[in-house]
């Protein structure tokens, strides 16, 4: 099922949770995130577990812009108080891609009214796109499910890929 990804695209799952990074409960998202890239054609996917942290959360982004092309987060979306996950994306990211996000809760208000209250947003710091997931698996996965054909063609962007642009001018 690979969508188109490069051979040498390389991603982050960051799950945002304060349980999981104390070890009170399994982080289910991540890995199931993890599975869905990799079913995509993205061989090179690693993940990490951060408390709902600001601190914590923008330096990890700084940290895996460095070489990922793509970092999608997991949880931290929501509005209690400690989800700032889309705050921190804000901070790091140079610009927003509202699109992306505007689709996910589009499609999962097909699923539950709730996903309204999503405060994911998307974006770019450098070459990489930043993608906010809800902290639910199925959230997560469905999500990540409706924008996954838009990514490779995002990435080959933000890597300088326009060669495409020029031929469509005609």
């Amino acid at each position: 099922m690979n969508q188109g990804f490069s051979a040498d695209t390389r991603a982050v799952v960051l799950t945002v949770s304060d349980r999981c990074s104390r070890g009170e409960q399994v982080d289910v998202s991540g890995p199931a995130v993890a599975r869905l890239l990799k079913a995509a054609g993205i061989s090179a996917v690693s993940m990490r577990i951060l408390p709902d942290e600001m601190d914590a959360i923008i330096t990890a982004l700084r940290h895996y812009a460095r070489n990922a092309q793509l970092i999608v987060t997991t949880g931290g979306t929501g509005l209690a108080a400690r989800d700032v996950t889309p705050d921190a994306t804000r901070l790091v990211c140079e610009r927003l891609v509202e699109g992306i996000a505007e689709r996910m809760r589009a499609d999962g208000l097909q699923h539950t009214p709730f996903a309204a209250l999503s405060r994911a947003v998307c974006g770019i710091t450098g070459k990489t796109l930043v993608v906010n997931l809800p902290g639910s698996p199925a959230g997560a996965e469905s999500s990540l499910r409706s924008v996954l054909p838009l990514l490779p063609h995002a990435l080959a962007l933000l890597a300088g890929d326009t060669a495409h642009l020029a031929s469509n001018a005609g």
